[in-house]
């Protein structure tokens, strides 16, 4: 780590900038859902998923920003909350099926 340099992070904490608002958990239960269903789709389908984590956060970015006028707090929000969204979703379809399955015959 070099010395002498101080760290400036990019929001400072004296900034006020919306970060858990209406819009951004929305948005982000959206994506989930969106994703959730392609994921447990992909799954029951081809039998493995794919992580949605990146294109939810380059999604969110490009339309937030465009669309919503998201800041990137916001946008951090929205990939969170896609993202848990799509994993549960990927936790439920790989689990429930084993759930079906007659023992003992």
């Amino acid at each position: 780590m070099q010395t002498g340099k101080t760290f400036k992070p990019y929001v400072s904490p004296e900034q006020n900038m919306p970060e858990f608002t209406v819009k951004s958990v929305v948005t982000g239960a959206l994506f989930g859902v969106l994703f959730g269903a392609s994921t447990v789709y992909l799954a029951l389908r081809a039998g493995l998923t794919v992580s949605a984590s990146i294109p939810i956060a380059v999604i969110a970015i490009t339309l937030g920003r465009r669309f919503l006028k998201t800041t990137i707090l916001e946008n951090n929000i929205i990939q969170t909350t896609g993202s848990a969204g799509e994993s549960i979703a990927a936790g439920v379809v790989f689990t429930l099926p084993g759930f079906s399955v007659p023992v003992g015959r």
